[in-house]
């Protein structure tokens, strides 16, 4: 018998610089459930990132995460199926 995989789908939303990098307002990405447990907001960020490349990988470092509007301060956080994760880039002030 093998093990169950399931997907999770969450809602991904680019903002401003993010948005731009990413060419889309937002999308939903599906990773895998593992036996192990949930993924991780890190999995969803790395899907992200292979997904869209070099413009958004150079964007990401400097970003800040919202789940389900929280901040993300651990990228080790479980993400649930439907969950949103925001993808906010630092915005100019003045």
């Amino acid at each position: 018998m093998s093990a169950v995989h399931e997907q999770v789908g969450v809602k991904v939303r680019y903002f401003a610089g993010a948005r731009a990098a990413a060419g889309i307002a937002e999308e939903t990405v599906v990773v895998m459930r593992s036996g192990d447990g949930a993924p991780r907001a890190s999995d969803v960020i790395d899907a992200v990132l292979s997904k869209h490349g070099e413009r958004l990988a150079k964007v990401v470092p400097a970003c800040s995460f919202l789940l389900d509007g929280l901040a993300v301060r651990d990228r080790s956080v479980e993400v649930s199926d439907g969950a949103e994760l925001d993808v906010l880039p630092p915005f100019a002030g003045g």
